[in-house]
């Protein structure tokens, strides 16, 4: 009899070494094109007087992140990045779920309305600042289709472009909703398409509102699929760059409106560049930042996702 128990445990062996294998060439994609590249940051963020000339430094310490937590344009970019990720994450999720709600009750051109909804998703990010611009910017030839619909309700113009801080930030938050907001209503009009018909079945033989079924069986059953939106809408938005290139152009510093992913541009190639370790400790910083969110959202997710 044990010769049987040998050849079933060798089994499991071998078995379990071909899973390792077929694991290894995944596994050594993450290392060599992430798992090394972080920490070479964040070796290059601890580095002090680090010369790109020489490639020398030295010592090291947290110098990096002390000027990085103290400069004025980090601060500013971290301020604006905040502001687009609470405003434009729960907007565009919200917004997508009414879309995709609406969507799901029209049986007629639905698939026509999809494709209508989508192609913002798939048009370049500059060719579609470019025709915010056209309407928010104010030339010396016309105040733009939007201050011309704000003089035609008795209001006076705004330079959405080039004027106040608020101005140019609303019109940051609704270019980054109408360019996220297409790839949202997708994944919810998927989601509510794969609920299964006997709840509702249930709720209206019983005579639930509508509002009700909501909030008990819609909500709960799509809750994945939203919470999915909501993590990588949160990463997305603190990774937000071309947005705001797209909108105010290369030297977002002067217009106050930079993002932590441009200032860590900005350090490596921009007028101020040449400073990799300022530019690595600013990274090391977003990326801490990103995933204590993700993680707050992963706990939150347990009490209130249903899988």
């Amino acid at each position: 009899m044990e010769k049987p128990i040998r050849s079933v445990s060798r089994r499991h062996r071998f078995s379990g070494l071909k899973g390792w294998l077929y694991l290894l060439p995944a596994m050594a994609f993450l290392g060599v094109f992430m798992v090394y590249p972080l920490i070479d940051v964040l070796i290059y963020s601890l580095e002090e007087g680090f010369n790109s000339a020489s490639q020398t430094h030295f010592g090291y310490g947290i110098y990096n992140y002390e000027y990085v937590l103290h400069d004025p344009y980090f601060l500013q970019a971290v301020k604006n990045t905040f502001i687009l990720v609470i405003i434009t994450v729960p907007l565009s999720t919200g917004l997508a779920l009414l879309i995709a709600l609406g969507l799901s009750s029209i049986q007629k051109l639905k698939d026509l309305f999809q494709t209508i909804y989508f192609l913002p998703y798939v048009t370049n990010t500059l060719a579609v600042g470019l025709v915010f611009m056209i309407l928010f910017r104010k030339t010396a030839y016309s105040d733009g289709l939007v201050n011309m619909l704000i003089h035609f309700f008795g209001g006076e113009s705004v330079d959405f472009i080039d004027g106040p801080y608020w101005a140019k930030m609303l019109v940051l938050c609704l270019y980054t909703v109408w360019i996220v907001l297409p790839f949202k209503i997708i994944i919810l009009t998927s989601a509510l398409a794969s609920v299964d018909q006997t709840y509702y079945n249930a709720a209206m033989v019983d005579g639930t509102p509508a509002g009700r079924v909501f909030w008990k069986i819609t909500l709960p059953m799509i809750s994945p699929s939203v919470f999915y939106l909501i993590i990588t809408g949160f990463i997305g938005a603190f990774k937000a760059y071309s947005d705001s290139v797209a909108l105010f152009g290369t030297n977002l510093n002067a217009a106050g409106m930079n993002t932590i992913v441009g200032y860590v541009y900005d350090m490596l190639y921009g007028n101020s560049g040449g400073y990799p370790s300022y530019a690595s400790a600013a990274a090391i910083i977003l990326f801490a930042i990103v995933l204590t969110i993700t993680c707050i959202n992963l706990m939150v997710s347990k009490k209130h996702v249903h899988y």
